[in-house]
């Protein structure tokens, strides 16, 4: 299992016979949406995926709704020719839930409709612009630069990216994603290539540490193209032919993988990157069955090389909770016989405190992986199950389609590999807050175990001593609050999504209150968890965007918020407050928010969006259980 699992997309299903049928049959269902998610959720080549692009490009001609699929319009410029790579994008976005439009640049135009002598994306509302700048579209390219000395080709080509992207942002007020440079496979220097200065490597590795640098210090996202290349050989990503004869980058039999790259950054910025992975256990975690095998007969640890691979699978897991993917295990077992090599195996790495919630019994999965996004208070869509069992695999397929269910070789040694290859935990910001969210997550069911035993919800609320501080949006939090904007989803009553660049505008306006609220309770610090815009008019305040975690709800944040809003409001003179529902599929947990808090609507749209105001004369304080913290 080399390049192939990369090329092949063989953490996917492989398409079925029938499957251009399906791809006709669109047309004919009336909810066409999840459809089509299917359609691209499997190992598809480029034939195919340019197929079901062309589906897709004719339903929109007739106003097709492609709901719940998340509207996302992409802008691209290239100094290559990307025809063949906006089918794929199209089709692959869809695997993420993302409906995505993709508007081309003319060929090697980047820099003037950046400047705006090139109107391609006039009048467009654009969500990103991907800036498919490879080598040759660098001034470092065909310049003649004398090996081993000074020269400031590496600066001239960042400097030339830096202006790129910036007046990209600039013009059309979205970030941009950047490439890094994937290395040429030819040589001129051998090992020593990297260490010359003016060499191609020397050169195109300086380039892509400004590239990172960069992006780390702006609104804009990275994309690495470098990385993807490594990872299938380089030589395998360059087809000098094919560039001579069609001015494409890279080779056509990797545009599959290209796109699904792409799409993973997309979707992150719209909050769909997973969060959580969910375990099988038996031939998953060890060899053999524990309850047949006993703890002395499954195969775990080091000395033979199916334990050792098993021991690896179990390293992957500790690696991804470190960065912040939570864990939970569902395991068709006795809890007491399950749980056993998690406290007596010498060998195993993962203990039970490392599991968030431990689901072993013997229902079915399905049920079991519903109840642990219960407990955790994430979505469905939040997770991805790891299960050796190609059986249990297609029932939670088929019983939970929003679940990342990746396709197992039948090697073990091979589980970590194609877990990280399918790039379910793409990350676009990593923060001191995502290190925590495992301990969040592991700290809010207890929450949700200790109200099950109080039963009286107001004594379990005031048995949590919750404390909240609410504060402006300050530099401080700026990563998170545009973090959480773009991963809220469930209480998102807009799902409006906000920029860094957007949100530095919001702190310097004197017309909006930008609030950031944290909450502690008895089990630890939630860290931040609700991010509220608020625009200033002259005798109303409207609530435009309002976000809180779902780690948070039911516990009366959102009636406190709003008592802060109101109080402020009162004192400013403010005679209502107002707000706007939008529904989509994953927030129709909030639908009756504002009705709940004592909102009157005043109109609704054919689309079902419903607009709502408060009387701020009519407030009252109540007493609720949560204290404001200094």
């Amino acid at each position: 299992m080399g390049s192939a699992l990369y090329k092949q997309l063989e953490w996917l299903l492989q398409p079925p016979a029938d499957y251009r049928a399906q791809v006709k049959a669109l047309a004919d269902v009336d909810n066409k949406g999840p459809l089509l998610r299917k359609l691209a959720s499997y190992a598809l080549n480029l034939n195919q995926l340019t197929s079901l692009s062309r589906a897709i490009d004719q339903l929109r001609k007739q106003d097709a709704s492609f709901s719940p699929l998340v509207p996302f319009s992409l802008g691209v410029v290239s100094n290559s020719t990307t025809s063949f790579i906006v089918p794929a994008l199209q089709s692959s976005a869809a695997r993420f839930g993302i409906d995505l439009t993709v508007h081309e640049a003319p060929y090697g135009q980047a820099m003037q409709v950046a400047m705006g002598q090139v109107d391609s994306f006039q009048g467009l509302s654009l969500n990103a612009i991907l800036v498919a700048i490879d080598y040759r579209g660098l001034p470092i390219h065909g310049e003649t630069l004398e090996y081993g000395k000074a020269s400031d080709a590496i600066d001239n080509s960042v400097g030339y990216l830096k202006l790129l992207a910036n007046q990209l942002g600039q013009a059309f007020a979205v970030p941009c994603i950047l490439q890094t440079l994937p290395r040429q496979p030819e040589s001129l220097f051998g090992s020593f290539e990297s260490r010359v200065s003016n060499t191609s490597r020397f050169v195109i590795d300086g380039v892509n540490q400004g590239i990172a640098e960069f992006v780390a210090e702006t609104d804009h996202l990275l994309l690495d193209i470098a990385a993807l290349a490594e990872t299938v050989g380089s030589a395998e990503w360059f087809d000098p032919k094919l560039y001579n004869m069609a001015k494409l980058a890279f080779s056509q039999e990797l545009i599959p993988l290209y796109a699904d790259h792409v799409c993973r950054v997309v979707a992150a910025t719209q909050g769909k990157s997973r969060r959580g992975l969910i375990l099988d256990l038996d031939n998953t975690l060890w060899g053999g069955v524990i309850g047949d095998d006993g703890l002395n007969g499954i195969v775990l640890g080091q000395g033979n090389p199916l334990g050792e691979a098993f021991v690896e699978i179990q390293k992957t897991a500790l690696a991804l909770r470190d960065r912040g993917v939570v864990l939970a295990v569902s395991s068709k077992n006795e809890d007491t016989i399950a749980r056993q090599p998690f406290r007596e195996h010498p060998d195993m790495l993962l203990k039970e405190d490392h599991i968030a919630v431990f689901q072993a019994n013997w229902n079915d999965k399905a049920s079991n992986i519903r109840a642990i996004a219960k407990e955790l208070s994430l979505g469905l869509d939040a997770f991805v199950f790891l299960d050796d069992n190609p059986v249990e695999r297609d029932l939670v397929r088929t019983h939970i389609p929003e679940l990342a269910v990746p396709e197992l070789p039948s090697d073990p040694a091979l589980y970590p590999r194609t877990l990280l290859a399918a790039g379910y935990f793409e990350a676009i910001h990593f923060s001191d807050e995502d290190k925590s969210r495992v301990e969040d997550y592991q700290a809010n069911a207890k929450r949700v175990a200790l109200q099950e035993q109080t039963g009286d919800i107001d004594a379990y609320l005031n048995s949590l001593n919750m404390r909240a501080k609410v504060q402006q949006f300050d530099d401080d939090g700026l990563k998170r609050i545009v973090q959480l904007i773009s991963k809220s989803n469930q209480f998102n009553l807009t799902t409006r999504r906000h920029n860094e660049a957007r949100i530095r505008e919001i702190m310097q306006s004197p017309e909006h209150i930008g609030l950031q609220i944290r909450l502690s309770d008895t089990f630890g610090d939630n860290g931040m968890v609700s991010v509220l815009i608020v625009d200033k008019q002259a005798d109303t305040w409207d609530i435009e965007t309002w976000i809180m975690s779902c780690r948070v709800l039911k516990r009366r944040l959102e009636e406190f918020t709003l008592q802060h809003i109101l109080a402020q409001a009162k004192d400013a003179g403010v005679t209502k407050v107002t707000g706007t529902y939008i529904p989509t599929e994953r927030n129709i947990i909030v639908a009756s928010h504002y009705e709940g808090l004592g909102f009157s609507k005043t109109c609704e749209s054919e689309d079902g969006t419903t607009h709502w105001e408060y009387d701020v004369a009519q407030f009252q304080e109540a007493s609720l259980p949560i204290t404001l913290a200094d």
